[in-house]
């Protein structure tokens, strides 16, 4: 699918990327969001090295998030994903697009100084 926006952009020493969504390969959604919190991780960090950075250089999170009652297993998926320093990170609770996303998620990267 082709869709009107950028997956990733940069602007100095710092990169966007668009939301992500749980889909496995074939396209599926992953059935619960433990495996989808982990599906889009594994995509926002391939994209992130792409661009030359990794987890670690993630300073920001943005999830949309549908289902209250979800935020507490989410929220343990996600933490085995980052170590300290932390990301700064907004739950947002939030309708999408796709009826069976459980959430989206969306990170700023700083790229790490050239040594």
């Amino acid at each position: 699918m082709n869709l009107p926006f950028a997956k990733v952009r940069e602007s100095g020493s710092l990169v966007w990327l668009s939301g992500e969504i749980g889909f496995e390969e074939d396209g599926s959604l992953v059935p619960d969001i433990t495996h989808q919190t982990d599906r889009i991780l594994q995509r926002v960090q391939a994209t992130l090295a792409g661009e030359g950075c990794t987890l670690a250089d993630v300073i920001s999170c943005t999830v949309y998030l549908t289902d209250a009652a979800q935020f507490a297993p989410f929220n343990e998926a996600y933490a085995k994903w980052f170590s300290a320093p932390l990301p700064v990170r907004t739950t947002v609770l939030a309708g999408l697009v796709l009826p069976d996303a459980l959430l989206e998620i969306t990170v700023v990267a700083q790229k790490p100084a050239a040594e």
